[in-house]
């Protein structure tokens, strides 16, 4: 089975020290359709998440985020 997988850039207006990064991780892994995510550790504001898009959408990503109570915006690559 194939599946497709799209990528996206969001920029987090909060300096999340690495614990709460790792909690955001944490929850947003366990979003149906998000196949991986990470942060540049020279740049934490930034988040990348790869998905599956027939799953899950960016806005729904973003929303993800937000609800956790964190300030987000979508960057588009």
């Amino acid at each position: 089975m194939d599946i497709t997988i799209t990528d996206i850039m969001l920029h987090i207006d909060e300096d999340l020290d690495k614990d709460h990064r790792n909690q955001l991780e944490t929850y947003m892994r366990g979003q149906e359709g998000i196949v991986s995510l990470g942060y540049h550790d020279k740049r934490p504001h930034l988040m990348m998440v790869g998905y599956n898009p027939e799953c899950i959408t960016s806005m729904d990503i973003l929303t993800s985020v937000q609800t956790q109570g964190v300030h987000a915006e979508l960057i588009g690559l």
